[in-house]
């Protein structure tokens, strides 16, 4: 066994000699943890607004939880649906939430000072900038109610990122993410999830639809398209395109219910079955994958995606679209947000562009290519093509 010294030589002969740029990095970072550095550059005034905004920065990091909590009061008490016609005042909005007035107002101060609110005339709130976007995008407090489940398992991180957790609130709210008995599935096993990718889905459909014009094809199946949401934004862009659903069984007969209730039966055809298990059906020429593959492993993704290739004919289409990794201007919703929510879910993962364009050539597509989309950190889009 060799001795310590002899261990410690050996890896600082292997060690990479450090670059100019590692070492001036370093230099800016012994500078950024000095106290004293950090009080001049308070103090001066060129570099003033700047260590104020990397304060604000850093403090948000620390308080971020707080301030998605706010967010979340906000959503269970329907307080911008209360405001969406018109302010009101501290008394009146303490009735209308059926809060202490005290508790009123310091929840009304949050909200002000997170942009979700703002101050008017006469001592009345209205809706901030960001309250009236939160309005405007259905879907959104569905997502913020589902982060519960989400927290719960980020209660202690360090225990998640060890694998010491034997099962979170994630992979109970995706049951289909521990088990491969999807076949036994129940309504009841599958609503809440179908209701949340229902509720989410409007506000992304719409990139997805201005990306591509689904409408030069004759016929588009949306693969793991739950309830349908998906295909009912397609209807209404595209009243002449023929639409088809595959997904588990259970989840196609709510599909089919939603169709019915819109009025829209006659345009959907649906196929149960496990993409894992069943053979793709043909017929389509174009097919739709709206945050499927993100949600599996690599080796799952491109059994998927080989499977989309074998039922696409001559010329046939795939759409993949979902937020993908290292974005620009998005990078931590990869990297940090969803990096930890599939950590938690226990399988899949965000996969940057040409990752994803590798993983489509490998499952046999002629070419792919990303296309443009009006707010990527909600969406992207690849479109990959058959010879």
């Amino acid at each position: 066994m060799p001795l310590a010294s002899e261990s410690i030589g050996a890896v600082q002969s292997v060690r990479t000699p450090s670059s100019w740029r590692d070492r001036l990095i370093a230099i800016r970072d012994r500078l950024l943890a000095s106290h004293a550095f950090q009080r001049f550059a308070a103090r001066f005034p060129l570099t003033r607004p700047i260590a104020r905004r990397k304060a604000k920065t850093l403090f948000d990091l620390c308080t971020g939880f707080v301030h998605s909590q706010v967010l979340l009061a906000c959503v269970q008490l329907k307080l911008f649906e209360h405001l969406q016609d018109a302010p009101a005042t501290i008394d009146d909005l303490t009735e209308r939430l059926d809060l202490p007035r005290a508790s009123t107002e310091r929840l009304l101060q949050a909200a002000c000072s997170l942009g979700l609110l703002s101050r008017r005339g006469g001592g009345r709130f209205g809706l901030g900038e960001l309250g009236a976007a939160f309005l405007g995008n259905p879907g959104l407090d569905a997502m913020v109610e589902h982060h519960a489940h989400f927290y719960k398992d980020l209660q202690d991180p360090v225990a998640l990122l060890r694998g010491e957790q034997s099962e979170t609130a994630l992979s109970r709210y995706w049951p289909y993410s521990g088990t491969d008995n999807k076949a036994d599935f129940n309504d009841e096993a599958v609503a809440d999830y179908s209701h949340l990718m229902a509720a989410t889905q409007p506000m992304i459909a719409s990139h997805i639809l201005d990306a591509y014009p689904v409408r030069n094809h004759s016929c588009l199946m949306d693969i793991g398209g739950g309830e349908g949401a998906f295909l009912e934004a397609v209807a209404a862009r595209a009243p002449d395109l023929n639409l088809r659903l595959f997904d588990l069984p259970i989840v196609v007969e709510r599909a089919k219910r939603r169709f019915d209730m819109n009025g829209l039966a006659h345009r959907l055809v649906v196929d149960g079955g496990d993409f894992y298990k069943d053979p793709i059906p043909t017929g389509a020429d174009l097919i739709s994958l709206v945050r499927i593959v993100h949600d599996h492993d690599d080796d799952e993704a491109l059994h998927l995606l080989k499977a989309v290739r074998a039922a696409l004919p001559p010329g046939g289409v795939l759409l993949l679209a979902e937020p993908m990794a290292e974005t620009p201007g998005a990078e931590a919703m990869g990297a940090a947000y969803f990096g930890f929510y599939f950590l938690a879910m226990g399988r899949g993962r965000a996969r940057r562009v040409d990752e994803l364009l590798a993983m489509l050539r490998s499952a046999g597509f002629a070419s792919a290519e990303p296309l443009p989309t009006q707010i990527p950190l909600l969406v992207s889009v690849i479109k990959a093509t058959v010879n």
